[in-house]
């Protein structure tokens, strides 16, 4: 798999725990921006842009990630009974399935990908049930990390939901059970906040 299909799945990944099947109800919380993600590992960096649309329906998400133009490069659907990712490849889509997204992320990149706390962390607050470590005001956090990663809130709207978020999670030593995992940034611009 190239460089760039391994970051586009990841940005795919990170951003998609969960995603909306036929006949579930209508989106909570539709979150709609741009997004920068690079992999650095072993001195190489690759960088991919675009467009994401995130809806998000109690605990099912959507994802679907877009080139700068509009052409769609990938799609996430999951549930609890598991996932699907849809990419762009050559002339058509590829598909593949998982039990879920971090384990479709390490069926297909090769590392796991810590994404089931997206719809919290993209409202700026920690996913429940998990050991988090909050900086800043506890009630709207500068800072979240949870699950190996660090979420940062750049800047907020009036209303106080984030506007620019930034996920960094390290580069991790490859081990006889594990290759090594790139360092991962992740940079989301919210277009208007959830509800305005």
């Amino acid at each position: 798999m190239s460089p760039r299909r391994a970051l586009l799945l990841a940005a795919a990944a990170l951003l998609a725990g969960c995603a909306t099947v036929p006949g579930t109800p209508p989106p909570e919380r539709v979150h709609v921006g741009r997004f920068a993600a690079t992999t650095t590992l072993d001195g190489r960096s690759e960088n991919t842009t675009g467009r994401f649309t995130l809806a998000v329906a109690g605990d099912t998400l959507t994802l679907d990630l877009a080139t700068p133009l509009g052409s769609t490069l990938a799609r996430v659907e999951s549930s609890p009974a598991g996932a699907v990712l849809r990419a762009s490849a050559g002339t058509g889509m590829q598909e593949a399935r998982g039990r879920d997204a971090s384990a479709l992320a390490e069926d297909l990149l090769g590392f796991p990908l810590p994404v089931t706390g997206i719809a919290d962390w993209i409202v700026g607050r920690p996913a429940p049930g998990r050991p988090a470590q909050l900086h800043g005001d506890p009630r709207q956090p500068q800072a979240i990390e949870q699950d190996g990663w660090r979420i940062d809130v750049l800047e907020r709207f009036a209303s106080g939901a984030p506007r620019r978020l930034a996920f960094a999670r390290p580069a991790r030593a490859g081990s006889a059970t594990a290759l090594p995992a790139p360092a991962i940034t992740l940079r989301l611009v919210l277009d208007d906040a959830p509800g305005a």
